[in-house]
């Protein structure tokens, strides 16, 4: 007699979705990043499914050993992937797995790292089919027809975010499962496994440290215009036309009336853009959103300043309290370095004009917004001068949640492609990860960088600042707040 545990996981398909990424991040993460869901995996499972096509998934992250998913991967007779380059060690080993316990299935791989770093992935043996660029209008014919594509190729995307059909969640992986860990005789795995399902609301995302739970992750526009060094976005698809206001607050009200939505990220590269479609949602979401729900949201700081006042009614009107600004230096040679094309003066223009906002919303009773700051250090050519004016940029910030990373220099974008070719990126498709504290480039000082966010030069980062900013940042906040490139 066949006996099933009844927790067990009951097979719907013999094509299996392989999620990315470190392992146990679904079961005890380090935080909420980890937890974040693949929009690109649930958008097309999503169309798969329309079209008459299920799929299983498993994920890296909901188990803690190799072994654990090879179990999970034996018998399918086809895996798909979504690869990113700092999934890439994941996505290979999980291929070599699916391979050695299928060795007659076939896996089929697309992704940013597929796009902007083809040979990479071409000297995969287990990689059977790889597509570049987007694939919202191949991957139904690609997995009913393998055999008719060859090995590198181009898929094919949507014109319009309107075209995409809303994400069915309950296609996402769900975190993992308490229940592994209390068999192995784990306590303390066990009880962070229990609290991760316990916090994570699935199928809508966990709670982030400023908004409440449940979390709705949407997308409203894809890929940022502009071209920053640092970044490969640009380099894996063509921009398209934004995800329509009232498509994106149905699709919220949606969510709302079936699981219930606390706070929202948008997690578009860049959200304040457009004019026009930020008014219409400043004249929409508040009238025709079930509720006004907080969002954490992106922008530039030299949009800030083009349009302030556009800015500032969004904050007020629209609930926008967390504003990603990617500040990235607070020095103008390097931002002329990264072609941010954006100045110092630009940012700390966005960063008095929060600072208002705050202090008078604050002053009304009202929740007064915050900045999500994202700071890069370690950029070859950063002399320790630019990097105390970034951390002094910084504390300007009278309400901050700080995103500090050392640069990466990924492939596809204009610099990591310059010092991979120099031989200086000690990055490599076998330690492509994004750990805090890594050392990425040759020949930065790295001892340098993690003594500044210890404290150990704030008396030159303190340096012309208020007695107020001074006091800004308690002893050990810049370290704790390195976070994965």
């Amino acid at each position: 007699m066949n006996f099933t545990w009844p927790w067990s996981k009951k097979r719907s398909s013999d094509i299996v979705w392989i999620d990315l990424g470190d392992l146990g991040d679904l079961v005890h993460p380090n935080g909420p990043h980890e937890q974040w869901q693949d929009h690109g995996l649930g958008l097309l499972r999503t169309i798969l499914d329309n079209n008459g096509i299920q799929t299983d998934v498993v994920s890296t992250r909901s188990v803690t050993s190799w072994e654990q998913l090879a179990k999970q991967l034996t018998g399918y007779r086809m895996a798909l992937m979504n690869v990113r380059s700092y999934t890439f060690p994941a996505g290979l080993k999980a291929a070599q797995i699916f391979k050695q316990v299928n060795p007659d299935g076939i896996v089929m791989a697309g992704g940013m790292h597929a796009t902007v770093a083809p040979d990479e992935m071409m000297e995969v043996p287990e990689f059977d089919k790889i597509c570049q660029g987007a694939g919202e209008g191949t991957i139904v014919d690609l997995v009913r027809n393998p055999d008719s594509y060859p090995r590198l190729f181009r898929g094919q995307g949507a014109k319009s975010m309107a075209d995409w059909p809303a994400i069915n969640r309950e296609l996402w992986p769900k975190p993992g499962s308490w229940l592994g860990p209390a068999l192995n005789l784990k306590p303390r795995r066990t009880l962070a496994a229990w609290k991760t399902s316990r916090r994570f609301n699935w199928p809508m995302e966990p709670e982030c440290g400023w908004g409440p739970p449940p979390v709705a992750t949407v997308i409203t526009s894809r890929v940022c215009p502009w071209q920053c060094v640092f970044c490969n976005e640009a380099s894996y698809i063509p921009n398209m036309g934004r995800r329509p206001v009232d498509m994106v607050i149905d699709d919220l009200n949606a969510l709302d009336e079936k699981y219930g939505v606390g706070s929202v990220v948008i997690h578009d590269s860049m959200f304040f853009q457009n004019p026009s479609w930020l008014k219409e949602w400043i004249e929409k979401y508040p009238k025709r959103a079930n509720k006004v729900w907080p969002y954490w949201a992106a922008g530039r700081a030299d949009t800030v300043r083009q349009w302030p006042e556009l800015f500032e009614a969004l904050i007020r009107e629209t609930k926008w309290n967390l504003i990603s600004i990617g500040f990235e230096s607070g020095s103008d040679r390097i931002l002329r370095l990264l072609n941010k094309e954006c100045s110092e003066e630009d940012n700390y223009f966005a960063i008095d004009l929060l600072n208002r906002i705050g202090d008078e919303m604050a002053a009304e009773g009202k929740q007064p917004p915050k900045f999500w700051s994202n700071i890069m250090l370690g950029i070859p050519g950063e002399l320790p001068e630019d990097a105390f004016k970034t951390m002094r940029m910084l504390k300007r910030m009278k309400r901050v949640f700080p995103s500090i990373s050392y640069y990466a220099p990924y492939p596809g974008s204009a610099l990591g492609n310059q010092l991979i070719a120099e031989g200086k990126s000690r990055m490599s498709k076998e330690n492509y990860h994004r750990f805090p504290d890594d050392e990425k480039v040759v020949g930065v000082d790295y001892s340098f960088y993690r003594e500044l966010l210890a404290g150990k030069y704030d008396a030159e980062v303190n340096s012309g600042l208020s007695d107020s900013e001074r006091r800004r940042g308690y002893q050990g906040l810049y370290a704790e707040a390195l976070v994965k490139a």
